[in-house]
């Protein structure tokens, strides 16, 4: 089922439990996603695909933990644990993150395909990784773990 008909149907559940955190942030959600398809000059009635539902579910979750941060610099720890449990709802709709052995295999064949054999070209190197990652990997543990192949040979 995709993404944002997950959304769809765990709405009216929420509402149900009376959860109210889980359905504000389900609501956040779908109106994110309402807001991609307006950016993107296309019709509400249409469907995001699920790469671009994760792009958006992965800004949220950013934002989440950027104010988590900031809120306990700030010495408001009820609200940092107010947005760590709205990041929970959050990441239970992202795909499951590929490990460092995924990566560091995938990144092992890329480096041989696109014959770099220094760190002149990493940036290219790490471009390569995260497309064939699709959003399955974050961009930091991808370049960490290249940057060890290059430390390592």
């Amino acid at each position: 089922m995709p993404i944002i008909k997950e959304i769809d149907t765990q709405i009216p559940e929420a509402m149900r439990a009376k959860d109210a955190v889980r359905l504000g942030v389900l609501r956040g959600m779908k109106a994110a996603c309402v807001n991609e398809l307006i950016a993107k000059r296309r019709k509400p009635e249409e469907a995001l695909t699920d790469e671009e539902t994760v792009a958006v579910i992965k800004r949220l979750v950013n934002q989440r933990r950027d104010s988590t941060e900031q809120f306990r610099k700030g010495g408001r720890e009820e609200l940092a644990q107010s947005e760590e449990a709205e990041l929970c709802i959050l990441e239970a709709f992202l795909p499951k993150m590929m490990g460092e052995s995924e990566i560091r295999a995938i990144a092992k064949r890329k480096k041989a395909e696109l014959t770099i054999a220094d760190t002149s070209k990493i940036g290219s190197l790490v471009g390569a990784v995260m497309k064939e990652c699709k959003g399955r990997a974050d961009g930091g543990a991808v370049r960490k773990v290249i940057e060890s192949l290059f430390v390592s040979s």
